[in-house]
């Protein structure tokens, strides 16, 4: 049995207690899958500055997904910047940091990257997640960490680079995540936090620290792994050198953070139970925060610890649901959001009978299955781009609503839904789910853009800098954050679809059992050909 560890809460006599001046500010550091964004906020909650830079994501093989993690500091030191210049280099108390979660960085002993960052939709390790699972049992893993083994956790990829890159692996000294190579970067400290760990196939979710049995498992040495903190957390401080290339004190804390969803669940005010998340990015997120510890029995929802001391959430994961529909406007129509979603908007709930399965990714929630594949069902002469785009954001909203099925089993209430993401914009969007899930949708609106004039949703960032309030003494708990900083409004109620798509989710449900097989014989044909 593992010995726990001193997760350190923000109650712990070791931390400390700065209070934040009125005129400094929090800074929330976000290292998405495309960008990196910082976020400047005032102790109101009140967006005072923002900035976005970009960097490429390379696939070398297909499946694979990687990026340079020298791109991410790149990134960093240009947003924070920017951000600061915009609000006249005001001074920043704390920064919080949240940002792609799973994703593996291996550091020799000089603290150098020593391979490409292999990324959360990487799907190479497939046959290490089959090989440790056949080994230790599936029940066995579960019992250990909360979820199963699946090909874009981090350990599986561990695991292909002992297998395949020995030279590598033989040179590795520490294993970060993404937002963790940052605050290294920042501060030079190996430090992470309980939700983000929670993705690792390496660390005991019930019991918040890392999990021996798996460790061993994998091979993996202790000495590689950071010190593990509860997100809102003061850990360690800017180092002068950072503070030299971005323009912060050295005087600035950082606080452990969070993994992209448990901060974005901070930052649009899920953090009681029966207040539930649903993002609409690049990927889909069914959030639900927990009073305890449970897991769904065969591990379909991800049981991982809240971005709040001694809590937890589960979630589902669609791995393509903005991503399906930007798919679809890239190769099939070649045309703006607006002109697509405002003709799907005229064809009637249903598509004319045509569905669409949006596991372009493969499919983590209800199916982890990496072959399962997206597919149009149902199409004839009739059909247009708009009946095609229609039934795309119903595929993606059917997808969804089983994530939210499998936390009803769970006996969580519901009492309210907030919709975030880039899908949240879409007002066909948010009475399609309105209607799918036959449930009122709210949008959440937290604080006000001063560089806008207008209620923002930041999401993770927004998320990342209310847990750097709370680290500094500005609140006095993640729920105190939220409840003086966040709003929310009502987008959307059931309306004349919610009886049509009752009658349509069944036949999409049926799709994924009739062709499984099929997947996988696909898979195979493809791999082989």
């Amino acid at each position: 049995m593992a010995r726990k560890s001193k997760v350190q809460s923000p109650r712990s006599k070791t931390s400390p207690k700065p209070k934040v001046q009125t005129t400094e500010l929090l800074l929330g550091l976000d290292v998405g899958t495309t960008g990196l964004k910082a976020l400047l906020v005032d102790r109101t909650g009140r967006v005072v500055s923002e900035a976005l830079s970009e960097y490429p994501m390379s696939s070398p093989q297909p499946l694979w997904a990687e990026q340079n993690p020298e791109n991410w500091w790149q990134a960093t030191v240009k947003s924070i910047k920017q951000a600061l210049g915009k609000a006249n280099h005001s001074r920043v108390a704390a920064i919080g940091l949240t940002g792609q979660m799973h994703g593996l960085v291996l550091l020799d002993d000089k603290g150098s990257v020593i391979r490409p960052c292999i990324m959360w939709n990487d799907q190479r390790s497939v046959p290490q997640c089959a090989a440790v699972t056949e080994q230790v049992g599936a029940k066995r893993i579960l019992d250990l960490t909360g979820n199963p083994l699946l090909p874009g956790f981090l350990a599986p990829k561990i695991a292909w680079v002992r297998e395949n890159e020995p030279d590598v692996f033989r040179r590795i000294d520490k294993v970060l995540l993404p937002k963790d190579y940052i605050r290294y970067r920042l501060t030079r400290e190996f430090q992470s936090d309980v939700s983000d760990a929670s993705g690792t196939s390496l660390f005991d979710v019930s019991r918040r620290c890392w999990s021996e049995p798996m460790l061993q498992v994998f091979k993996v040495r202790r000495s590689w792994l950071p010190q593990v903190l509860e997100s809102p957390v003061p850990g360690s401080q800017v180092s002068q050198d950072a503070a030299r290339v971005t323009g912060l004190r050295t005087a600035a804390m950082v606080v452990a953070g969070a993994g992209d969803q448990a901060a974005g669940a901070v930052g649009v005010g899920a953090v009681a139970e029966g207040i539930i998340s649903v993002v609409i990015g690049t990927s889909g997120v069914v959030f639900a925060p927990l009073a305890r510890y449970q897991r769904e029995a065969d591990g379909r929802l991800h049981a991982f610890c809240r971005a709040a001391p001694d809590l937890w959430h589960v979630m589902g994961v669609m791995l393509a649901a903005g991503g399906s529909l930007r798919w679809f406007r890239d190769t099939i129509w070649k045309t703006r959001y607006d002109v697509m979603t405002r003709e799907a908007a005229e064809v009637p709930g249903g598509s004319n009978g045509l569905l669409f399965l949006p596991y372009l990714s493969g499919e983590r929630t209800p199916y982890p299955d990496p072959n399962a594949r997206g597919v149009f069902f149902g199409l004839n002469l009739k059909h247009t781009r708009a009946s095609m785009a229609r039934a795309v954001m119903e595929g993606v909203s059917f997808g969804l609503r089983d994530s939210l099925e499998l936390i009803l089993s769970l006996g969580v209430p519901v009492r309210q839904i907030r919709l975030t993401g880039g899908g949240a914009r879409s007002p066909l969007w948010q009475q399609m789910l309105a209607d799918v899930f036959e449930q009122p949708v709210h949008v959440p609106e937290m604080g006000t853009s001063l560089a806008r004039g207008v209620p923002i949703s930041e999401g993770a960032a927004f998320g990342a800098a209310l847990l750097a309030g709370v680290g500094a003494g500005v609140f006095t708990s993640v729920k105190d954050a939220c409840n003086k900083t966040i709003r929310v409004r009502l987008a959307a109620t059931p309306g004349e679809n919610a009886e049509v798509y009752q009658r349509f989710y069944p036949r999409y449900r049926a799709l994924y059992a009739a062709l499984k097989g099929e997947f996988a014989k696909l898979a195979e044909t493809t791999n082989h050909g």
